[in-house]
C-alpha cells in the first residue's frame, strides 16, 4: 500500500483557503423532489487538497448533494461552479471533459460483475485516457492495485472479493484516471469497524499520494475524524454548521453532541 504507517497518517495541512483557488464553490443550492425539499439554500467551498466531510444522518440530502455537483440530478435554483465553470449551464460535451477530472466512489462501488478486477480498471482508462498505450494502461492499473493493496486481485470477479476488498477496488478505479476531486458516497458504509479504518486510512493515503480534493459524504463519525480538514453538517437539508473537527468535539451544541458522544 501507499503507506504501511496507518497510525501516523492525518489529514494533509497543506489546504488552500484563499476564495480564488476554490476547486468548488455551491451557493444558494436548491433541489426539491416533488414538495419534498431536501436541499435548502446550501452553500459550500471546497478547497485544492481539501478533505471536506459532509456530515448528516440519513435522509439529509448529503449524496444528493454530490449528484447535483456532477449533474446527475438538476439542481432547482443556485449555482455549482467546478474549477469556476457553472455546471448547471454547461453544454453536454463541456460536462462530459469536466467529469473527467471528478472521480466519484458509489456508495455501492458499482463495479461491472461481468469483468475481471483489470478489467474493471482498464475501462475507464480506455474511455477517458485515450492517449495511453496498452503497456501505460497495464501499468497503471498495475500502480493503483498496489496503491489499494490488492495487487493479488488483479484476475478475480467482484463476486470473488469480500465488501472491503470491493470497496477498494471501486477506489483503486476512482483514482485510475488521476482525478483532480474525488466525491465519496458514504465510503466505510456496510463495512466492518476493522475494514472501515481502514478505507478511512486509505481515502488519506489518496489525498497525500494524488493530491486531490475530496468531499467526504459520510454519517461514520470515526471516518469524518480520521479523514476530515473541514467539516460540514447538515440538518433537514440546510447547513447547520461549518468549522474544523475540533470545534464539532468540543460543541456543547445538544444536536452536535449527539452525533459526536
Amino acid at each position: 500500500m501507499m503507506n504501511d504507517e496507518k497510525s501516523e497518517i492525518s489529514p494533509s495541512t497543506n489546504v488552500g483557503s484563499d476564495h480564488k483557488t476554490s476547486v468548488i464553490e455551491i451557493k444558494d443550492l436548491k433541489k426539491s423532489f416533488g414538495t419534498q425539499e431536501v436541499l435548502k439554500n446550501i452553500s459550500l467551498q471546497l478547497f485544492p487538497n481539501e478533505n471536506l466531510v459532509v456530515l448528516g444522518k440519513s435522509g439529509s440530502g448529503k449524496s444528493v448533494l454530490i449528484k447535483c455537483i456532477v449533474n446527475l440530478l438538476p439542481v432547482d435554483t443556485g449555482t455549482i461552479k467546478v474549477f469556476e465553470k457553472d455546471v448547471t449551464h454547461l453544454k453536454s460535451d463541456e460536462l462530459v471533459n469536466l467529469r473527467k477530472k471528478i472521480g466519484f466512489l458509489f456508495q455501492s462501488g458499482a463495479l461491472y460483475d461481468s469483468m475481471t478486477v483489470r478489467q474493471n480498471l482498464e475501462f475507464p482508462l480506455r474511455r477517458i485516457r485515450k492517449e495511453l498505450s496498452e503497456k501505460e494502461i497495464e501499468d497503471k492499473v498495475k500502480e493503483v492495485l498496489e496503491n489499494v493493496g490488492l495487487s493479488e486481485a488483479l484476475e478475480k470477479m467482484p463476486s470473488q472479493l469480500s465488501g472491503g476488498m470491493r470497496k477498494r477496488i471501486s477506489l483503486a478505479r476512482t483514482i485510475v484516471v488521476d482525478p483532480s476531486i474525488i466525491l465519496y458516497d458514504e465510503p466505510t458504509t456496510g463495512l466492518d469497524p476493522v475494514t472501515s479504518n481502514e478505507i478511512s486510512a486509505l481515502i488519506l493515503e489518496v489525498q497525500k499520494k494524488y493530491k486531490t480534493a475530496s468531499i467526504i459524504i459520510t454519517h461514520d463519525i470515526k471516518c469524518a475524524l480520521t479523514t476530515a480538514n473541514r467539516i460540514i453538517m447538515l440538518n433537514d437539508g440546510a447547513v447547520y454548521k461549518e468549522g474544523k473537527k475540533e470545534e464539532f468535539q468540543n460543541s456543547e451544541d445538544s444536536l452536535i453532541h449527539s452525533f459526536f458522544n
